[in-house]
């Protein structure tokens, strides 16, 4: 496993800290057309995903790492489904420990 450059756990508030670099988070997709896909991150903000997504269907819920591109979009290089059901809260606040006290254990 490559850990030279691991992606950051974040949520939509969290993503504008880490533009330009390699992130990880999940989102419920609201729409996919090609390209673009639209989703909703844990803490509510809407994100923009670019770059083809899986040659199979997404799930309700998805991970996408990539390269955080701006305050509101991701460059996707790996999709993976979570399913129809995930604990957005929980997730939300992993991503506040991931970013914040704990950081050390994350990175």
């Amino acid at each position: 496993m490559d850990t030279s450059n691991p992606a950051v756990l974040v949520n939509g508030e969290l993503l504008r800290m880490y533009v330009g670099r390699k992130v990880r988070t999940v989102i419920q997709v609201l729409q996919s057309n090609g390209g673009i896909t639209t989703g909703k991150s844990t803490d509510e903000h809407q994100l923009v995903i670019k770059g083809s997504p899986p040659p199979f269907p997404l799930t309700n819920f998805v991970e996408v790492i990539g390269v955080a591109d701006s305050n509101q979009s991701i460059c996707a290089e790996r999709w993976t489904n979570f399913g129809n059901t995930f604990d957005t809260f929980s997730y939300n606040q992993l991503c506040q420990l991931a970013n914040g006290e704990y950081k050390s254990l994350f990175l």
